[in-house]
């Protein structure tokens, strides 16, 4: 690694100052070229370096079919990115004392609790940002996706009914639900919602004042980026998520010129435009030291650059290398919008994408293009490269699901009559699914998300397929009824029906019962 910092420093001395601050010559090409091939209508790109803004600019539209442009300022849902804003808040609060990073989150939420005793006990606050809790991936996220009319508090205290995929801080799974906890945390301490604190704390004094802390404001017009998604093999503008009970994980809406203004001050160690502080430089040491390892492999040949040295999660941050620089970085996804933001502390550099299309490609291909050219990197056509890599990935999809379709025994019948099958089912930790006998047909309604209603087409045995009527989830499931000796049903099982499903549906992890002894 010293060889190729030693590399990077002799090429880049070997420039001039305009070359090293300028953006890439050909950026507003390739941003275009990015979007034509992977059929973004818009970008949002924000790039600083020392200190200083080189590029806040929009390109495309905000809506495809129409002609308003994106701009500088016009918001996209950043999602994920979110989580950093939500650990800065508590490193906020930690510094005036009023948290510590590493005591019980019970001290501050006494009625919190996790599905083990001992684990409720050694919970930290730090523990909330850095996904090594035992839950499983995506774990609750059915509590809040689609959006539920759980509240805040509720999705926090059914927690404890979610068993843990494995020992508590022994491997990495990514949650949100956690995150919703860290923003009842902030609320419990300040007597603030996250909202408030997050709003009048950070976006007030980094200047972001272009930016929204709620997913309900990417529905209320104005210079708001529409969301787009490929629905049944066309892209097309989708419903924003705009359900506000998980904001703290993921509701900031931003767009270029503020996102500058976030990353100038995350790379300066808190300090703000006024030479104020925001936060002091140990909070930056503590939000970007590496704390849960991340196992990783090589990379796949078509993004050979992308090889790695080591990858971990800090607080609201991913961490790892690129090129022989330390990367500090982290991606967002929502229906319709993903982003990534990118740091390079050691070059005081920083990238964040935004689009409003769902294509990591997209982002990944003009944020590592935009680093390329301040490393003075060998050329590499990001580009062609994850057009190469989407393919192949497009092509496991289609060959996993059509060997289900192979596999099953189209013949067979299910063991009983349909209306035997109706009937309410309850899981521990999400609650009521009812499945009623309607015209003939099996309809499957989670009771607490309204978008999860579809009728259940028979698929083999006693097994059938969630066709939900909102056919923007892309999130059909298969759901499996036990029997017992006897003919009843004794649970019901589910698992999402296409690999292409977001693990943000976690049907996986439900164990449906019959209610009032069914």
């Amino acid at each position: 690694m010293r060889v190729v910092r030693s590399l990077l420093l002799l090429c880049s001395a070997a420039l001039p100052l305009e070359a090293q601050v300028a953006p890439p010559p050909d950026v507003d090409d390739h941003v275009q070229a990015v979007m034509d091939a992977f059929e973004v209508p818009g970008v949002s790109l924000a790039i600083v370096k020392d200190g200083e803004v080189v590029l806040a600019r929009g390109y495309g539209v905000r809506r495809m079919g129409e002609s308003d442009a994106v701009d500088e300022y016009t918001q996209f849902g950043i999602a994920s990115n979110t989580k950093a804003f939500t650990a800065t808040a508590l490193g906020l609060l930690v510094e005036e004392g009023k948290l510590e990073w590493d005591a019980p989150v019970v001290r501050y939420l006494p009625w919190f609790q996790m599905h083990d005793p001992w684990v409720t006990r050694e919970l930290t606050v730090r523990d909330l940002l850095v996904h090594r809790s035992g839950l499983g991936l995506g774990a609750g996220d059915l509590l809040w996706w689609p959006a539920s009319d759980y509240t805040r508090e509720e999705i926090a205290r059914r927690i404890r009914f979610i068993e843990p995929a494995t020992s508590f801080r022994s491997a990495y799974a990514y949650d949100n639900v956690l995150y919703t906890v860290a923003g009842e945390v902030i609320e419990e301490v300040t007597g603030q919602t996250w909202e408030e604190f997050v709003e009048q704390r950070i976006l007030g004094p980094v200047g972001m004042a272009h930016s929204s802390v709620r997913h309900s404001a990417s529905a209320e017009g104005g210079n708001v980026a529409a969301p787009h998604a490929r629905v049944e093999g066309a892209v097309r503008p989708v419903e924003p998520f705009t359900s506000d009970n998980v904001n703290p994980a993921g509701g900031i809406n931003s767009g270029a010129a503020d996102m500058a203004k976030w990353m100038i001050v995350q790379l300066d160690s808190g300090r703000l435009a006024d030479d104020s502080r925001l936060f002091r430089p140990y909070t930056t040491w503590q939000l970007w030291a590496p704390v849960t390892p991340i196992p990783f492999g090589p990379p796949p040949p078509e993004l050979a650059p992308l090889q790695r040295n080591f990858l971990a999660y800090g607080l609201g941050f991913f961490v790892s290398d690129f090129r022989g620089e330390k990367l500090v970085a982290h991606t967002g996804g929502l229906p319709g919008f993903v982003s990534r933001v990118a740091l390079v502390p050691g070059l005081r550099l920083g990238v964040a994408v935004l689009t409003n299309m769902e294509s990591g490609g997209a982002f990944n291909s003009i944020a590592w293009h935009v680093l390329d050219h301040y490393l003075a990197a060998p050329d590499f056509d990001w580009l062609q490269a994850y057009v190469t890599r989407q393919a192949w990935i497009d092509s496991v999809l289609a060959a996993r699901d059509a060997q289900a379709g192979a596999q099953r025994d189209a013949e067979s019948r299910p063991s009983l009559p349909l209306a035997r099958y109706a009937g309410t089912y309850s899981d521990a930790w999400y609650g009521d699914v009812a499945v009623t006998h309607e015209d003939g047909k099996l309809v499957m309604r989670f009771t607490r998300t309204p978008s999860l209603v579809g009728e259940l087409e028979h698929w083999q045995y006693d097994t059938f397929v969630a066709r939900w009527y909102d056919r923007e989830l892309r999130a059909d499931a298969y759901v499996t009824f036990q029997l017992g000796p006897g003919g009843n049903i004794e649970q019901v099982k589910m698992r999402a029906f296409s690999a292409a499903t977001d693990f943000s549906f976690d049907f996986q992890d439900l164990l449906l019962r019959p209610k009032r002894g069914r």
